[in-house]
């Protein structure tokens, strides 16, 4: 497990075909393309996690695995990082904080 594939942003003249309810967000976003892993929680995520969310996300999990220092090859320290990843989407405080905007990050 990792942090998450990089997000290929599409290309301005190419619409937008799937959007999702973003849980972070709380209103209807561009959806992942694809699940970004198997399982549950992967169906989960791409079902209800918008591709800004999930960008947020893959910055969040940096810092845990450098927090930690955490071994993403390590069979204990994913457990770790697929808790911290539902509490992050789908735990208690999950939404953002009404009128909240994402810090610009760079490309």
């Amino acid at each position: 497990m990792s942090c998450g594939n990089p997000i290929t942003p599409q290309p301005d003249n190419e619409p937008v075909t799937r959007t999702v309810f973003c849980v972070k967000f709380q209103r209807e976003m561009p959806g992942l393309d694809e699940p970004p892993f198997d399982g549950e929680l992967g169906q989960r995520i791409f079902n209800n996690v918008s591709r800004e969310a999930w960008k947020m996300w893959a910055e969040h999990c940096k810092m845990i695995l450098n927090e930690y220092r955490l071994n993403p090859a390590n069979k204990a320290d994913q457990e770790i990082l697929v808790k911290q990843m539902e509490e992050y989407f789908f735990g208690q405080n999950a939404a953002l904080p009404p009128g909240f905007v994402p810090q610009k990050t760079k490309q």
